[in-house]
C-alpha cells in the first residue's frame, strides 16, 4: 500500500487540472456570465506561460518558493496553462459555428468534448504510465576507425534524473539496476541528479555510487545543478564515493593497446559559444570521448576533435505528439538535437531521453530510458 501512496499527488494533480479543464469548458459553452471570468482566467494563464517562456524557464522557478509541495502547486499551473491553449481554440470554433445549422453545432459540440477530454486522458497515461515505464536502449555506433581494442566497448549512460517529487529513489534504483545488467565497461552521468536546491542531492549520489563498471563511473553536470549552485558540493561528494565528475576536465583510460580519452565539460549555456577555451580536450593519438549536458555542442565539439558527444538534457521532449509523421515537442523549439543518433563527418552525437521529468511529472511520447552505447569497427 506504501509503494502506491507517493502516486497521491500525481492523482490529486490530475483530478484537479481534470476538474478545471471540463468546466472550463462547461463555463464558455453554456453561460455568458461565467464565460467572462473564464476567459480572462484563460488570458492570465497564457500570459504567465508566455512570460516564463521569455524569461527564461528556469529564472521564473528560481524566484518561486522551493520545496516538494511548490514543486506539484508550479506543476499544476504548468499542466493548466499549457492544456489551456488547445481547449480555447475548440471552444472559440464551437461558438463561431452559426446556430441555424444544428447538424453542423451537434457534430462540432461533439468534437469539442473529444478534443476537451484528450489532454486528460493523455495526460493520465503519461502520469501514471510512461512516465514510470522505465526502458532500457541499446544503440550501436559504427566508427571505422575506431582502435580494435575499443571493438564492442560497453558504455552505460544515465542522465537527467531530476531525482525528487516526480521520481523517486525506487525507480532511480530500479535504473541503476538495469544499468549493472549491461555489464557496462564504463557508466556515464550526463547531469541533472535534481531540479532545484530543496530536493535529494546525497541520496542521488548515494544510490549512484552503485552503479558497477569495469573502468568506474564517470560524469559531467548539468544545468539544474547550476541553478541549485551545488557544482562543487556534487564533484566533491561524487570524489568522495567513487564518482568522477569532470569539470572542464579530461582523464585518459586504457584498454589494451587503445587509449579513450574521456572529456567532461559544465553545462554549456544554450546559444554559446560552446567549449570555448576548451580547444586542448581532444588527444590526437586517442579516441575522445566528451560528456556535455548540452547536445548542440555537438558541431563545435566535431570540429575541435571529438569523435563522439554523449549528452541528455532535452529528456526527448517529455511529451512528444507526431503530427503527420513529423514531431511536435517543446524541445523541437530550441535544439536540433533532440533524441537520437546524429553524425558529421568523423563524429557522432548520442542524445538519450533520460529519466525524470521537469516542470510537469508527465511523459508522453517520449518514455524515460537507459541507455547502452556499444562502440564497433
Amino acid at each position: 500500500m506504501l509503494a502506491y501512496a507517493r502516486h497521491l499527488p500525481v492523482l490529486v494533480l490530475y483530478l484537479l487540472v481534470m476538474g478545471l479543464h471540463l468546466w472550463m469548458w462547461r463555463a464558455l459553452s453554456t453561460q455568458a456570465r461565467r464565460s467572462v471570468v473564464c476567459h480572462t482566467a484563460l488570458l492570465l494563464a497564457a500570459a504567465l506561460l508566455t512570460a516564463g517562456f521569455l524569461l527564461g524557464f528556469n529564472t521564473v522557478i528560481r524566484m518561486l518558493p522551493q520545496g516538494e509541495w511548490m514543486a506539484w502547486v508550479r506543476a499544476a499551473a504548468m499542466t493548466w496553462s499549457l492544456a489551456s491553449f488547445g481547449l480555447a481554440l475548440v471552444l472559440w470554433m464551437w461558438r463561431r459555428t452559426p446556430a441555424f445549422r444544428p447538424s453542423r453545432r451537434r457534430i462540432l459540440r461533439a468534437a469539442s468534448v473529444a478534443a476537451a477530454s484528450a489532454p486528460v486522458f493523455a495526460g493520465g497515461f503519461g502520469a501514471f504510465v510512461e512516465r514510470s515505464a522505465i526502458r532500457a536502449r541499446e544503440v550501436e555506433l559504427r566508427f571505422p576507425e575506431l582502435p580494435p581494442d575499443l571493438d564492442g566497448l560497453r558504455l552505460a549512460q544515465l542522465t537527467d534524473i531530476h531525482l525528487g517529487p516526480f521520481l523517486s529513489e525506487k525507480e532511480l534504483a530500479r535504473a541503476i539496476a538495469m544499468a549493472n545488467e549491461f555489464q557496462p565497461h564504463l557508466s556515464l552521468i550526463t547531469g541533472d541528479l535534481i531540479s532545484e536546491r530543496s530536493d535529494p542531492l546525497d541520496a542521488c549520489l548515494r544510490l549512484l555510487s552503485g552503479l558497477r563498471a569495469e573502468a568506474g563511473i564517470c560524469g559531467c553536470l548539468g544545468n539544474h545543478e547550476g541553478y541549485a549552485g551545488v557544482e562543487s558540493y556534487a564533484a566533491a561528494e561524487g570524489r568522495r564515493i567513487g564518482i568522477q565528475f569532470l569539470r572542464n576536465q579530461k582523464r585518459a583510460l586504457r584498454f589494451g593497446a587503445a587509449t579513450l580519452s574521456l572529456a567532461g565539460v559544465d553545462y554549456q549555456k544554450m546559444g554559446g559559444p560552446y567549449l570555448k577555451g576548451l580547444e586542448w580536450l581532444p588527444r590526437p593519438d586517442a579516441f575522445n570521448l566528451l560528456l556535455s549536458h548540452n547536445p548542440d555542442v555537438f558541431p563545435v565539439a566535431a570540429r575541435q576533435g571529438h569523435q563522439l558527444v554523449v549528452a541528455g538534457h532535452t529528456h526527448g521532449g517529455q511529451i512528444n505528439v507526431e503530427v503527420f509523421g513529423f514531431p511536435f515537442n517543446v524541445a523541437e523549439l530550441y535544439t536540433q538535437f533532440v533524441y537520437g543518433v546524429y553524425r558529421l563527418p568523423g563524429a557522432q552525437l548520442w542524445v538519450s531521453r533520460g529519466l525524470g521529468t521537469v516542470g510537469i511529472p508527465v511523459r508522453f511520447g517520449a518514455p524515460p530510458e537507459v541507455a547502452l552505447i556499444r562502440l564497433t569497427r
